[in-house]
């Protein structure tokens, strides 16, 4: 052991036998050709270990490119580019998806070699996902409720869905009982996100068009997320049942947007259905059918451990976090250890959409599944892990990635030149916000509409935290802290919780409809701008001469031209076109003998401006400044 070198000599070494030093500091050069990867949201001390540096010395290189940043400190893609460069090393950035590859790599889970070893004769049919798209009020409720005979439509506030659901109906189809998945996406249009979403675990997409409404801009938007996902469409012309109804028109209108109904020489499935009448249901689902049979191969493997996506989460009282989700390949089995994005548990207990207990979930079943320690966002992917300690460590390694490139992302470079201006950007009003809601995928669209929202570089939104459940007191702590809003979305607060926010002067808003939400922010951002002013002209006088006096100066003798000239209003005086003096004031008023307030057009009157140099001809133009409205 004494003739071995330790690491730090080693080293030492290598750093004193490397190119020039960057301001007195040794550090391990590349030759223009190396390749350097890294996560997203590294630290210099990540940077350092992959060249065998010295995290200190690289702080030190950076001060001289003109940034300032600690060793541990999350630097975003610009910063390590610029390193790179002086360094001569290229710096790759590894994409979330493939840094989770990794991530699973290291504990032996490959999930593109466990695909490619599956062979024909693994995979067995399943049921298609269906997600049910289209316009506002056109009735994708309605519909989904004349499939599965139950009344969501009147549980939503604002008669808007809110919330993602999945159900699993099942129909006669040629003979064969068949099941068809539904995912039932919100129908406004804050809820883009969710929706483009439920487009990214769908098969098939229902379009939903009004007969008595036609295309409108979402039917437009759904169409788009659903093509870009490349799935085949199904459109339900609904409300056929009314009188001012035209199916016709309906698929006219769509030819513009390449949806040819097959009647027209295309191949995209057109039904007449009316879902308040419950007629052309059987239509749509032999529709759904037929289309997955022509255009998909819907197989999966049942026996592996399962994959698959969240659907939507929430936290519930007496159960803990409850989330519901669609398995894609695999069978999901009470007991098994499962890791949905930065949430790890045990299934302790699987439900489906009626509410009864199930054992086991098969390829495109959804279920809810209890056991989770936290609340997974919508949209997160699942698998089952070989054991709780590999689910735990997978989530908290991604927890810890995702933080830091959170924080690298709010991180901005600020040279040294930069820093007093830097310092200054405080002077921007900042509304920070605390979202609270009832499920995941709510919370992540009302965030998702909020930063949205603009209203110039003067006022700027923060989101300082999101979850799900009740407002606590740790909210109303973050909220004092940060002087931040809160905003309850379908929520109340817990026990205490309202005592202690009015004794820390937080405000709590609470709300179900997420566009009153929006609007609400809105108008407080408006209102945390800095008013706008305008200059309005009140009137001008022509100076006719010029009396001299000891007290009050030169009075200038006029006549008014136009407006009024008012006492105490702002003026300047110009001769020939040209500014004389500005920022004057109208300091005394006189109409003949006696002082006045104003003057009106066409009368004579004295004017004092406090301003010796007053000839004849000079024109007096005075006016305001009035706080301009915001549009």
């Amino acid at each position: 052991m004494r003739g071995r070198k330790s690491k730090r000599a080693k080293r030492q070494e290598f750093e004193q036998q490397s190119a020039p030093s960057i301001g007195g500091v040794q550090v391990p050069r590349g030759d223009g050709s190396t390749v350097i990867r890294i996560r997203a949201g590294a630290s210099l001390s990540d940077f350092a270990d992959r060249i065998d540096a010295n995290p200190a010395s690289l702080v030190t290189v950076l001060f001289h490119l003109g940034e300032m940043a600690t060793t541990t400190q999350s630097l975003n893609e610009d910063t390590f580019q610029s390193l790179g460069a002086e360094l001569g090393y290229l710096i790759e950035i590894v994409s979330p998806e493939e840094e989770d590859r990794e991530l699973l790599g290291a504990f032996d889970i490959d999930l593109e070699a466990e695909e490619a070893a599956e062979g024909d004769d693994d995979l067995e049919a399943r049921p298609p996902v269906v997600t049910v798209m289209g316009h506002v009020d056109h009735g994708k409720t309605r519909l989904l409720d004349a499939i599965r005979r139950t009344d969501v439509a009147g549980d939503e506030a604002g008669g808007i869905t809110q919330h993602i659901g999945a159900y699993q109906v099942r129909t006669e189809h040629e003979g064969i009982d068949r099941a068809i998945t539904f995912i039932d996406t919100p129908g406004h249009e804050a809820f883009t996100a969710m929706r483009a979403r439920g487009a990214q675990v769908t098969d098939i997409a229902i379009l939903v068009v009004a007969a008595d409404d036609g295309v409108m801009p979402q039917t437009v938007e759904a169409l788009n997320h659903a093509q870009a996902a490349g799935v085949p469409i199904v459109v339900a012309v609904n409300k056929v049942d009314k009188p001012d109804a035209n199916p016709a028109k309906i698929r006219q209108q769509l030819t513009e947007y390449n949806l040819v109904a097959e009647e027209y020489g295309g191949d995209t499935m057109f039904v007449d259905v009316s879902a308040k009448e419950r007629t052309g249901i059987d239509d749509l689902l032999d529709a759904v059918l037929l289309t997955a049979d022509a255009a998909l191969d819907l197989r999966a493997n049942p026996n592996k451990n399962a994959r698959g996506v969240a659907i939507e989460a929430n936290l519930d009282k007496g159960r803990g976090a409850v989330a519901t989700v669609l398995v894609q390949t695999g069978t999901l089995q009470v007991g098994d250890s499962i890791v949905a994005g930065t949430a790890h548990g045990r299934v302790r207990a699987m439900f489906d959409e009626h509410g009864a207990t199930v054992p086991e979930a098969t390829p495109a079943r959804p279920v809810q599944v209890l056991g989770l320690t936290s609340v997974p966002r919508a949209g997160d992917t699942f698998l089952v892990a070989p054991d709780d300690r590999t689910a735990r460590q997978i989530a908290d390694k991604r927890a810890a990635a995702e933080r830091a490139a959170m924080l690298a992302k709010r991180r901005k470079r600020i040279s040294l030149e930069d820093f007093t201006q830097a310092l200054q950007l405080g002077k921007v009003e900042t509304l920070n916000l605390v979202l609270k809601g009832d499920v995941s995928g709510a919370v992540e669209a009302l965030e998702d509409a909020l930063l949205k929202i603009d209203v110039g570089e003067a006022v700027e939104l923060r989101i300082i935290h999101r979850g799900v459940g009740a407002i606590t007191q740790n909210d109303v702590n973050l909220a004092t802290v940060d002087n931040a809003v809160i905003i309850g979305f379908n929520v109340k607060p817990a026990e205490r919780v309202t005592e202690m926010a009015d004794r820390e002067g937080v405000d709590i808003k609470y709300y179900s409809v997420i566009y009153q939400a929006i609007d609400d922010v809105e108008a407080s951002l408006k209102g945390m701008l800095k008013p706008e002013y305008e200059e309005v002209q009140l009137g001008t006088a022509e100076v006719r001469q010029v009396f001299r006096s000891s007290k009050f100066g030169s009075i200038a003798g006029s006549i008014v031209r136009s407006g009024t000239i008012r006492r105490n209003a702002k003026a300047r005086l110009s001769r020939g076109g040209v500014v004389l003096a500005d920022n004057l004031t109208i300091e005394s008023l006189r109409r003949e003998k006696d002082d006045a307030t104003e003057v009106r057009e066409g009368f004579e009157c004295g004017i004092g401006l406090g301003f010796r140099d007053v000839q004849e001809g000079d024109t007096v133009e005075t006016f305001e400044m009035r706080e301009k409205p915001r549009a």
